[in-house]
């Protein structure tokens, strides 16, 4: 058998660094938590001092940037309930989730031609006169507004006030400053593809101008987001289609103006046509679909079907007809 008794004392010599380093870890815990016992008293003390020091800054920050320029975000508008418009078809209104567009945001209404992106902007136009009585502006960047079409959507054509810009600068321009005057509660702007910009339209036909039109997007939606939040106005920029070459997985449909208005709109709906409504042989209208592409406010992803009759726009009837059936379907299947 190995004695080890008289080896325990040079062993213990050789152990002492190993151990030390083993244990440091956590004999610095240990004073840590004694010192900090010990300045707890110090720091309660000194946590009006800290607010004192805040209340200074916030001061200094107010003094150079006005009043409100720092907030407790409960005191503030944005924790209430966003105001919203209808967008004139019920359900729109219960897939955006909030009961229609909100107020004071960007909203994008893309899909292709003839999809009914004009006819659900001059419904929302309707909507807002009616509902709100507020005061909606139409910039009509492509000149094609028909004014007897919007009277026969139930828009207030002698109350809407519209603008038909020679350039894209023009056009946000016009824009901006009726946000800015607070006196506005919806503009529409069709479309964001007749943006031109005024160097394009000063140069000749054939010559390349790169990225002319996402650069002034750009630009416009940093200045124009913080004035639709003071003014609670809402603009709906309506959007074409376009389609990239040489792409073989994924959807090739992109967005006209660049990725700046897909990044700042708060709303992003994508209107397509389903299927044709007959009468007979003619077509009447179509069924429509809105896929609600983005949002901020509530759950996205979710689809509206209505039909839009050519003419008349929206179907309320057949909408309301459609959606009281899915209630009794749900209560009957619950039961």
């Amino acid at each position: 058998m190995l004695r080890l008794g008289p080896r325990l004392p040079m062993l213990g010599s050789r152990l002492a660094p190993v151990a030390a380093t083993v244990c440091s870890p956590y004999l610095s815990c240990v004073r840590f938590k004694r010192s900090a016992a010990k300045s707890g008293r110090v720091s309660a003390a000194s946590g009006s001092d800290r607010s004192a020091a805040l209340m200074m800054a916030i001061r200094q920050i107010e003094s150079s940037f006005g009043k409100g320029a720092v907030m407790q975000l409960g005191s503030t508008k944005t924790a209430e309930r966003v105001e919203v418009i209808s967008s004139g078809s019920l359900s729109l209104d219960l897939a955006l989730g909030t009961g229609g567009i909100p107020r004071g945001r960007v909203v994008e209404i893309y899909g292709p031609e003839s999809s009914g992106k004009t006819t659900l902007a001059l419904s929302c136009i309707a909507e807002a006169q009616k509902t709100e009585g507020g005061v909606c502006a139409f910039i009509d960047a492509e000149h094609a507004i028909d004014a007897h079409y919007a009277k026969a959507l139930g828009v207030d054509i002698d109350a809407l006030y519209v603008s038909q810009p020679d350039s894209g600068e023009e056009a946000l321009e016009i824009a901006d400053t009726l946000i800015r005057s607070g006196a506005v509660d919806l503009v529409v702007l069709d479309s964001v593809a007749a943006l031109v910009p005024r160097a394009e339209l000063e140069g000749e036909m054939g010559d390349q101008q790169i990225a002319l039109q996402a650069r002034l997007m750009s630009q416009a939606l940093r200045k124009l987001t913080g004035s639709l939040s003071k003014s609670n106005c809402t603009i709906i920029f309506l959007n074409q289609i376009r389609q990239k070459v040489g792409i073989i997985f994924g959807s090739p449909e992109v967005t006209s103006g660049g990725t700046a208005l897909r990044y700042y709109a708060s709303v992003r709906l994508d209107i397509r046509r389903k299927t044709a409504i007959k009468e007979g042989d003619q077509v009447v209208g179509n069924e429509t679909v809105v896929k609600v592409a983005k949002n901020k406010l509530a759950s996205p992803f979710k689809v509206a079907n209505f039909d839009m009759m050519f003419g008349r726009g929206i179907d309320r009837q057949s909408e309301l007809v459609s959606q009281y059936c899915s209630v009794i379907l749900i209560m009957v299947t619950t039961c």
